[in-house]
């Protein structure tokens, strides 16, 4: 059971903290619990009752109606909001309760929606990745739980992977080998560029989470691809970035090496010739639509 703060659900739900004091004396909306030296705590449940209070604030509904509502009806109302159009940062506070909850059923929902609506592209871009800074936010208050997190990243790595499965690779085009260095295991954005390049119909090989070194050399010399891409966000450690790029540099000099992540984007990193550094892994969806209008033009 996770506990937050005040301040912790105003950043989380967008409701200022004046307004949710003013709610639980008018409305006893929510009831704070104390810890054993009197300081005000929320719980989960506090989380997701005023997240789904902000969704369905936001989409019309009085709070005078809401806090007369039971749990069911909210429930109701919400499941009725998630299968119609809905604003993105609805959205992302409705995914923020299926995480909450453990709910693959309402997660597979929205996602669902949003995807025949928008497609998948514009669903991974405005609802999924803004929905992953929010868990990372989570993640560093101590809010979610390592099950929450694994549960919500899983989910979204086997959309991700059914996304790319779709496309059989006919040749022709370029290769890009993508792979995460050792010690990195956040591979949602490799994941998502895979399917950008692979939808484009170029080859990919995809080396997934923590690859070796040595691994990475020998599958570079049987495929010798046109592309590296690499994410770094945890590892390696900042103060080794700049030599890790340079070694890739070194042993890859006939590739060009698109890297992103925190890691790279938090400082100024200085990089060899052949290494491009990309803000956002996505932006290789632009990159690629540049490149085929050179190779068209050719």
């Amino acid at each position: 059971m996770s506990s937050y703060s005040i301040k912790d659900l105003e950043h989380l739900s967008g409701i200022k903290a004046h307004t949710i004091r003013i709610w639980e004396q008018r409305y006893n909306l929510v009831e704070p619990k104390r810890t054993d030296t009197n300081i005000r705590y929320y719980d989960d449940a506090d989380l997701k009752l005023i997240l789904n209070v902000s969704l369905l604030n936001n989409n019309g509904f009085k709070i005078s109606k809401i806090a007369k509502m039971s749990a069911e009806e909210m429930r109701d109302k919400i499941i009725a909001l998630t299968e119609g159009a809905m604003a993105y940062e609805d959205q992302i506070y409705a995914l923020t309760v299926c995480m909450i909850e453990i709910d693959e059923e309402g997660f597979d929902r929205i996602l669902s929606i949003n995807t025949r609506s928008i497609g998948f592209d514009e669903t991974m871009l405005s609802v999924i990745y803004p929905f992953l800074s929010k868990i990372g936010v989570l993640w560093q208050i101590g809010a979610i739980s390592p099950a929450q997190e694994h549960f919500i990243s899983n989910l979204i790595r086997q959309k991700l992977i059914v996304a790319i499965d779709r496309y059989v690779y006919q040749g022709g085009g370029k290769k890009f080998m993508l792979f995460l260095p050792e010690g990195e295991l956040h591979e949602i954005s490799l994941l998502f560029a895979a399917y950008l390049i692979k939808r484009e119909g170029h080859k990919v090989i995809y080396l997934g989470q923590s690859t070796p070194q040595e691994d990475l050399l020998e599958v570079y010399k049987f495929h010798q691809p046109d592309y590296l891409i690499t994410v770094l966000t945890t590892s390696p450690e900042v103060e080794f970035v700049e030599k890790y790029l340079c070694e890739l540099s070194r042993t890859f000099p006939k590739s060009t090496i698109i890297v992103s992540g925190y890691q790279v984007i938090r400082g100024e990193v200085e990089v060899p010739e052949n290494v491009m550094i990309m803000n956002k892994i996505e932006e290789v969806k632009f990159y690629l639509q540049e490149d085929r209008k050179v190779i068209n033009k050719n």
